[in-house]
C-alpha cells in the first residue's frame, strides 16, 4: 500500500477542538483572548524577576524559566488552532507537523522535570535552610534547568524521528488541534504495540518519577511545617507550596492521563479536551497562581509600576 508520508510535500488535516462551524468566530475570538493573557503574563513575571534584584534567587530563576517554557509552549500550539478557526483550509505540512511534535514534546518535558526542580528548592528552603545556600547555587540551578532541556529534547527527538518515520497510510484527518504524538497513532497502518511501551518508559521517566518526587518532597515540607512553632512561618511556607502544587496537580494529572495510558483505552475527543488543560489553561494559569499568592511578586510589580 502506499504511503503518504514519505514527501515532505504531504499535509495533514487537523480536525480541531470544535466542529460548529457558526460558532468559529466566537471561539477564534475567544482563544486569542486566552493566548494574549497568557502571553501577556508570563512575559511580564519574566520581566520582574530579571528587573528586580530581590528576585534573583534560586525560587525565581526557576520560575523565570517556567514562565518561558509556557510563553514557547502556547506560542506552539494556540496560533495555529486560532487560525484553524478561520480558515477553511486546515492543513498542516509533513515538515510543520513534525516540528510542532518534536517542539511540543520538548518543552512539555522540560517544564515536567522543572517543576520536579522547583519542588526540590522548596524542599530544601524548609527542611534545610541553613544548608540552601550551598545545595541551590547558582550553578546548581544551572545544571538543573541544562538537564531539562537537554533530556527533554532528546527524549522528544527520539520520538519525532521514529514516529515520523512510520507509515500513514491511512487517513490524513489527525482529530486534534495540534500534532501530538497520541493523536498519530490512529494513521499509522503497521501494529504499534511495541512502541507503546517506549512511550510508557518515557512517561515514567519525564512524567511519573518527578511526580512521585514531588509528592514526596511535598509529604516532608508538610511535616515541617506542622511542626513550626511560628504560625507566621507555617502560612507563608503553606502559601508558597500551595502555589506549586496547585501547578503540579493541573500539569502532571492531564499529562499523565494522555501519555502513561495504553493506546486502546485514548478517546480522540477526551484527549482533545484534556489537552487544553497542560497546553492552554497551565500556561494561562501559571503566572497568575504564582504572583496573585506571593508577595515578593507583587512588591515587585507594585515596586516597577511606581
Amino acid at each position: 500500500m502506499k504511503t503518504e508520508n514519505q514527501s515532505f510535500g504531504a499535509e495533514f488535516i487537523l480536525l480541531g477542538l470544535f466542529q460548529y462551524g457558526q460558532m468559529n468566530t466566537v471561539f477564534f475570538v475567544a482563544i486569542s483572548i486566552f493566548f494574549s493573557v497568557a502571553l501577556l503574563g508570563n512575559i511580564i513575571m519574566i520581566c520582574l524577576i530579571i528587573l528586580d534584584f530581590r528576585l534573583h534567587i534560586p525560587m525565581y530563576f526557576l520560575l523565570s524559566q517556567l514562565s518561558f517554557i509556557d510563553v514557547m509552549y502556547i506560542s506552539t500550539t494556540v496560533p495555529k488552532m486560532a487560525a484553524n478557526f478561520l480558515s477553511n483550509s486546515k492543513t498542516i505540512t509533513f515538515l510543520g507537523c513534525e516540528i510542532q511534535t518534536f517542539v511540543f514534546l520538548t518543552l512539555g518535558g522540560t517544564e515536567a522535570l522543572l517543576l520536579g526542580f522547583m519542588s526540590y528548592d522548596r524542599y530544601v528552603a524548609i527542611c534545610h535552610p541553613l544548608h540552601y545556600p550551598v545545595l541551590m547555587t547558582k550553578t546548581i540551578c544551572l545544571s538543573m534547568v541544562t538537564c531539562a532541556w537537554a533530556s527533554s529534547s532528546i527524549n522528544a527527538l527520539i520520538h519525532t524521528l521514529y514516529v515520523f518515520q512510520l507509515p500513514f497510510c491511512r487517513s490524513r484527518l489527525i482529530n486534534h488541534f495540534f500534532c501530538e504524538v497520541p493523536s498519530l497513532m490512529p494513521l499509522v497502518c503497521q501494529d504499534t504495540s511495541q512502541y507503546e511501551y517506549t512511550i510508557l518508559f518515557s512517561g515514567l521517566i519525564i512524567l511519573l518519577l518527578p511526580f512521585m518526587a514531588i509528592l514526596a518532597s511535598y509529604a516532608r515540607v508538610f511535616i515541617v511545617v506542622y511542626q513550626m512553632s511560628s504560625g507566621k512561618g507555617q502560612t507563608k511556607a503553606v502559601s508558597t507550596c500551595s502555589s506549586h502544587l496547585i501547578v503540579v496537580s493541573l500539569f502532571y494529572g492531564t499529562g499523565i492521563s494522555t501519555y502513561m495510558r495504553p493506546h486502546s483505552l485514548h478517546n480522540s475527543e477526551q484527549d482533545k479536551v484534556v489537552a487544553v488543560f497542560y497546553s492552554i489553561i497551565t500556561p494561562l494559569l501559571n503566572p497568575f497562581i504564582y504572583s496573585l499568592r506571593n508577595k515578593e511578586v507583587m512588591g515587585a510589580m507594585k515596586r516597577l509600576i511606581g
